[in-house]
């Protein structure tokens, strides 16, 4: 018998592909199926972006890139970074990856082992807790409560450090739950850090540029005092509707940054060169299709906090970022995993069952407003129809 490592037998996985798979399944079979659960954009990257990827095949480079990525492509993430965060973040710093999961995992390599503790969020990124269970770390989940607006408290994160903390994960604006935390209790986390020397932090900024109601994203890169210890994720998926590209970035501090790029070498040699080419115009490039996507955004996040508190037993609170909404099913009766599964085969709604984000989860199904207002309209008459509204 063939026997692996006791870790691959951790791995989890993010259920919103195996909800995707199911619905184009159903889908195939003639079923009717609005698809909310996805967490992708529903807009075609960007025309120039396409024209510059197809540029550099023409033009002949098919081959390796640096295993940080192209010097253009940092350069073009380090004007990004001055533009949004204000920093100068030098490309010697910056690694290109094939997406942003990437550098979770490099981050949660490095730090976590038996004996280790990670901390994470719940509900958050599944893939969060799959790794740290796949080093053999303990997951220690960062409560997020809708009685805080779904962004974390300084003070209870806090109070879960100890001597065996290795890592904090933060992500704001957050996935699945739409929270923005504010400045006051990120400035209050990074001054609470101070008594922790050894603790690195992973700050997940992948949706840096999708905040609502006048909200504004606050990098963890405006914090010289922790830049020592601090990884940022970023990329072009959500923002430039590059999902499919593989195309991400991340920021390391100088103690890691060889560490990361020997990880690069050996495990996945390098990003392509034309996608990277199409990063580059992406940042450089007009922005008009971002400010575009994100009215259409902001429109239909209110459509469906709107048509979603009309439900009888139900209750949505406006999410501030990305492209979620967290409603509470509490009051149905239904547990969550199983009202998904049920809205998905019987009333032909795709949806993400709040546990599938973590153990707070439940009582909650995750939204995608990444699909068009008739189809959002439809598909919550349809949940409607199912709770016997």
């Amino acid at each position: 018998m063939l026997k692996t490592i006791p870790g691959f037998d951790r791995i989890g996985e993010e259920n919103a592909f195996a909800v995707l798979a199911r619905a184009t399944t159903l889908a195939s079979q003639g079923k009717d199926i609005i698809n909310l659960g996805i967490g992708q954009p529903d807009f075609q990257t960007p025309e120039h972006i396409v024209e510059a990827a197809i540029k550099a095949l023409r033009d002949g480079h098919h081959g390796y890139t640096p295993a940080t990525g192209t010097l253009a492509c940092r350069e073009a993430v380090s004007r990004r970074m001055l533009t949004t965060t204000g920093q100068e973040i030098s490309p010697e710093n910056i690694m290109i990856m094939p997406g942003g999961k990437v550098t979770m995992y490099a981050a949660i390599l490095m730090f976590g082992e038996p004996g280790a503790e990670i901390l994470y969020p719940d509900p958050g990124f599944p893939i969060y807790r799959s790794m740290i269970e796949f080093t053999g770390a303990e997951p220690v989940p960062v409560p997020i409560r809708e009685e805080n607006g779904f962004a974390f408290s300084a003070d209870e994160t806090l109070s879960l450090i100890n001597e065996n903390t290795r890592l904090l994960i933060i992500n704001s604006p957050a996935n699945p739950c739409g929270g923005v935390t504010p400045k006051s209790e990120i400035d209050k986390l990074v001054a609470g850090l101070e008594k922790w020397p050894d603790v690195a932090i992973l700050s997940d900024e992948i949706y840096d540029v999708m905040t609502y109601d006048g909200e504004r994203h606050q990098s963890l890169l405006n914090y010289p005092e922790i830049r020592n210890r601090l990884i940022v994720l970023n990329g072009w998926s959500k923002t430039w509707a590059m999902t499919g590209w593989r195309m991400g970035w991340s920021v390391w501090p100088d103690p890691l940054y060889d560490k990361v790029r020997k990880l690069a070498v050996n495990a996945w040699s390098c990003v392509n060169a034309p996608a990277q080419m199409a990063g580059i115009a992406a940042i450089d490039g007009p922005q008009d299709a971002v400010a575009n996507m994100m009215s259409a955004f902001d429109t239909r996040r209110k459509l469906v906090v709107e048509k979603m508190n009309a439900l009888p037993n139900v209750s949505c609170a406006t999410p501030k970022g990305a492209f979620y909404a967290f409603p509470n099913i509490s009051g149905t009766g239904w547990k969550a995993k199983q009202l998904a599964s049920a809205l998905l085969e019987e009333a032909g709604v795709a949806t993400i069952g709040g546990p599938d984000f973590g153990i707070l989860g439940e009582g909650y199904i995750r939204l995608s407003y990444a699909n068009s207002e008739d189809n959002i309209e439809q598909a919550i008459k349809r949940i409607g129809e199912f709770l016997g509204t």
